[in-house]
C-alpha cells in the first residue's frame, strides 16, 4: 500500500491493519473502500470481484478515520459516510459525510458530521450508506462491540438531518452485539441483513437476518417489540436464490496454492513455504523465533471453524541447526504449541503454554502426528503419536481471545539462529474432524 512503509506490516500489529471495508459495484466496477486506522481511508477497483483488484489508494489521510462506505446518488453525485476509532481519534460517537468525486478519486471537502447523540449512543461506527425509495438511509452498530445494538438513520436529503431507529438488539437471545451490520437485497427482491456477532474466544461470527419493510422502516430479525426492535435468530431459512456452501478447512496441500481458509500472521514472504517442492507435501522453512511468539509473524492459522472439533496434521522435520522446530499452534493471548524439535542430536516432542515448556518424549522419529480437541468452550486436548497410537497430553489447556480477534489455528516452523542454515518441515495434511 502506497503511503505505507515496506516494513509497517511486516511484523504483528495487533488492533492494526485493515478495519471495516465496503464493497459496491457501480459503474462497471467493483470498489472496495477500507481503512487503516493509523494512516487514513483506501480504495481500490477490479473488473470482477476476484480480481486483480487495483492498487490500493489513499483517498483520505488521517489518524481515526474508520469504517467507509461509499454512497453514488441518482443524480450522480457521489459522498462518503465515516466514523471514527476512539482509541485513534479520541471520539467514537460520529458519523461524517463527505462528498466525493463521482469517480473514487478524491473527497470534495469536509461535508458535515451527520449524526451524535453520545447519551443515546455512546459508541456509533460501521456505517453503511444506501438510498431507498427517496430515503437516505446510515445503518450503523452503537453501543460497543460485545454488548450494542444495531441502528438505523433515515433523512430525506443526503445531510441530514437524520432520525434514527434501534432495529435489532440482543433481548432474549445468545446472539450479543449484533454489530457491523449491512442491508443487502436480492434478485428476487428479498432483503437480509449481514452482521457479526462477538464470541470471544471463537472470534467473530457472521449472522444473517431476515428483513422485511414497514413504512419505511427496515424491520430486522423476528419478534419485533412496539417500537420495532427485532430479535435475531439463530437459524432461519436461506435466501430463495441462494445456496449452502460450507467454508474451506481442511487441507491435503495438493493444489499449487493455499486454500482461501489459511491466513498468516502479519504480511508473509512467497519463500516462507513451498507447494510444489514435494508434491502432496506443504514444505514449512522455519523463521526466526520472536522473544514474544504471539507476535510471530510466520505463524500460518484458520479460524476456529465451530464451536467444537478436532484437527489432525501429519508432519516430518529435516532440520540443520540444533533448535528447529515445527507443529500444531493455537493462538490468543499467548500461543500454545505442541511440536517436535531438534535439539542438536535428537528429536523432542515439547508442549508450550505461554511461558512455560514441557518435553513429553524424546529420541522419536522425525516423522509424527500431532491432534488437538477443542471443546465448546475452548478447551483444548492435545495427543500426539511418534509411532502409531496416540498418546494424550495430561492437562487441557483453555484457548484465550486476542486483541480484538479470536483464537486461531495452524501450522507453525522456527528456528534459533536466523544466521546458520536450516532444514524444513514437510507436512502432508491439515484435517479437521468432528
Amino acid at each position: 500500500i502506497k503511503n505505507v512503509p515496506e516494513s509497517r506490516y511486516i511484523k504483528v500489529q495487533p488492533g492494526c491493519g485493515i478495519w471495516a471495508p465496503a464493497i459496491r459495484f457501480y459503474a462497471g466496477k467493483f470498489w472496495i473502500f477500507f481503512p487503516t486506522p493509523d494512516e487514513g481511508i483506501y480504495v481500490t477497483t477490479a473488473d470482477h470481484p476476484a480480481g486483480m483488484w487495483s492498487e490500493p489508494r489513499l483517498l483520505q489521510a488521517g489518524k481515526g478515520l474508520i469504517d467507509p462506505c461509499p454512497l453514488w446518488d441518482d443524480d450522480g453525485q457521489a459522498y462518503l459516510v465515516h466514523a471514527y476509532a476512539g482509541s485513534r481519534a479520541g471520539i467514537k460517537h460520529l458519523l461524517r459525510v463527505r462528498p466525493m468525486a463521482p469517480d473514487g478519486s478524491r473527497l470534495l471537502g469536509e461535508g458535515q458530521i451527520v449524526y451524535q447523540n453520545p447519551q443515546r449512543h455512546p459508541t456509533l461506527e460501521g456505517p453503511k450508506f444506501f438510498k431507498r425509495y427517496g430515503w437516505y438511509y446510515i445503518s450503523a452498530p452503537a453501543g460497543g462491540v460485545e454488548n450494542g445494538w444495531q441502528v438505523i438513520l433515515r433523512s430525506r436529503t443526503v445531510y441530514g438531518p437524520y432520525e434514527d431507529k434501534i432495529v435489532l438488539a440482543q433481548g432474549e437471545t445468545t446472539i450479543n452485539g449484533p454489530h457491523q451490520g449491512a442491508l443487502v437485497d436480492t434478485p428476487k427482491g428479498e432483503w437480509w441483513f449481514l452482521h457479526f456477532q462477538d464470541a470471544e474466544l471463537y472470534g467473530r461470527i457472521v449472522h444473517l437476518q431476515p428483513v422485511r419493510w414497514e413504512n419505511d422502516w427496515p424491520l430486522i430479525g423476528i419478534e419485533q417489540d412496539d417500537l420495532g426492535v427485532g430479535r435475531p435468530v439463530m437459524s432461519y431459512r436461506k435466501p430463495s436464490e441462494g445456496s449452502i456452501i460450507v467454508p474451506q478447512t481442511s487441507d491435503e496441500f495438493d493444489q499449487p496454492q493455499l486454500g482461501l481458509q489459511w491466513q498468516w500472521f502479519a504480511n508473509h514472504r512467497d519463500d516462507w513455504y513451498s507447494l510444489a517442492t514435494r508434491p502432496g507435501w506443504m514444505r514449512l522453512f522455519p523463521q526466526a523465533a520472536e522473544t514474544n511468539l504471539h507476535l510471530q509473524a510466520n505463524f500460518l492459522l484458520q479460524k476456529f471453524p465451530a464451536r467444537s472439533f478436532a484437527v489432525e496434521t501429519t508432519m516430518e522435520l529435516f532440520p540443520k541447526q540444533s533448535g528447529e522446530e515445527a507443529g500444531l499452534v493455537v493462538t490468543g493471548e499467548s500461543p500454545m504449541m505442541l511440536g517436535i524439535r531438534y535439539d542438536g542430536s535428537k528429536n523432542l516432542v515439547i508442549l508450550r503454554t505461554g511461558e512455560k515448556q514441557e518435553i513429553l518424549a524424546d529420541s522419536i522419529s522425525p516423522a509424527v502426528k500431532f491432534c488437538v480437541r477443542v471443546q465448546d468452550g475452548g478447551l483444548c486436548s492435545f495427543s500426539y503419536a511418534p509411532n502409531g497410537d496416540f498418546i494424550e497430553v495430561p492437562h487441557p489447556v483453555q484457548a484465550r481471545k486476542g486483541l480484538w480477534i479470536g483464537s486461531k489455528l495452524g501450522l507453525y516452523s522456527l528456528k534459533r539462529s536466523a544466521i546458520l542454515a536450516a532444514g524444513y518441515a514437510d507436512i502432508d495434511y491439515f484435517r479437521f474432524m468432528k
